[in-house]
């Protein structure tokens, strides 16, 4: 007889903040969690603001063959065995130039940095501007004209005032339709191409994959998650997340720095590291000591579009630099559906 398909066939994760711890590993907890809900028949991919040269690594130490990831708040599906770019999509450099123009024409000046299109692709930063996650490489310019020398995938600001909410919503405000404004984390404003969300990345590697919303599981801590939470079957955030994430999701699991995302697994793929059976048991969600809250109203938030017929599918492009190739105990988790 043949085993019952597991309730989430794909678990869709952002890093930073959420799977990654602050040192930017992952605990051998969710190590153990990710590869029983694999063997349960579930699939696992990451869904991320980082570009995927800053992906990669990750990825390879994560293991466990053939890894897609959703890259770039959405505008790049990348392949890490062949390590290629299945689809990508670049912000137009003059948009993004006078989009950065109307931003500063309201708030004064904000330093910028940009990630540069590509699996070679690198972080460029103008004078001023500091990388809020020390860890990952850039590369400062003399000036900011430098940053538009390549195709982009996105802008990131940051102002020596504001706070990140307040310059989002300035920064919304001022762009319009130029751009498609977000948070991704503690410092990090960005600008990405119209209409690209982690939404319709990971709508667009869900359907290569085979796997519908429904049967999507995703985690996250930042307002960039919003918009996947909404396509997802059922969101999940950290104890660490943003207020605005909370307020959407279906659950509310442990911090990133206490293997939240390995106790949402456990309690859908199995029993905890201490033998404690989860309340829904393996392959279905179920409440949390006997809470059962009510169900979340998504009618505020938009359900998006994944429909992207602009997106550039790379299988038979040339580019430069790039192939040609397409324990302890269990704590308590605030359930609220």
């Amino acid at each position: 007889m043949a085993a019952p398909a597991p309730a989430y066939a794909l678990i869709a994760t952002d890093l930073d903040g959420t799977l990654l711890r602050g040192d930017d590993t992952v605990s051998d907890r969710t190590r153990d969690a990710l590869a029983a809900a694999a063997a349960a028949g579930a699939r696992h991919i990451v869904v991320t603001g980082r570009p995927a040269p800053r992906v990669k690594p990750l990825l390879d130490d994560l293991g466990s063959g053939g890894r897609l990831a959703v890259c770039a708040q959405g505008a790049q599906l990348y392949d890490a065995v062949a390590d290629r770019l299945l689809w990508s999509l670049t912000l137009d450099l003059e948009m993004a130039e006078q989009a950065l123009g109307k931003i500063e024409a309201e708030v004064g000046q904000v330093y910028a940095a940009v990630d540069q299109d590509g699996v070679d692709g690198l972080t460029l930063i103008e004078p001023g501007y500091l990388m809020p996650h020390p860890t990952l490489p850039a590369v400062r310019v003399r000036r900011r004209a430098e940053l538009w020398a390549q195709p982009i995938s996105k802008v990131l600001l940051r102002h020596p005032e504001l706070s990140d909410d307040e310059l989002a919503q300035a920064a919304r405000a001022a762009v319009g339709s130029l751009a498609t404004v977000t948070m991704s984390g503690p410092g990090t404003v960005e600008l990405q191409p119209t209409g690209v969300t982690k939404a319709t990345g990971l709508g667009l590697a869900a359907e290569r994959l085979g796997v519908g919303p429904a049967r999507t599981l995703a985690f996250g801590d930042m307002p960039n998650d919003v918009p996947m939470f909404a396509w997802a079957g059922r969101g999940v955030a950290m104890a660490n997340a943003h207020d605005e994430l909370k307020r959407v999701a279906d659950e509310v699991t442990a911090s990133n720095e206490d293997d939240g995302v390995a106790i949402a697994l456990e309690r859908l793929f199995g029993s905890c590291p201490d033998g404690h059976v989860r309340p829904g048991g393996p392959g279905r969600p179920g409440p949390v000591d006997g809470l059962d809250r009510p169900e979340v109203d998504r009618s505020d938030v938009d359900r998006p579009d994944t429909g992207r017929p602009d997106v550039v599918d790379r299988s038979d492009i040339d580019r430069p630099g790039m192939d040609r190739h397409p324990r302890g105990a269990c704590p308590k988790i605030d359930i609220r559906s």
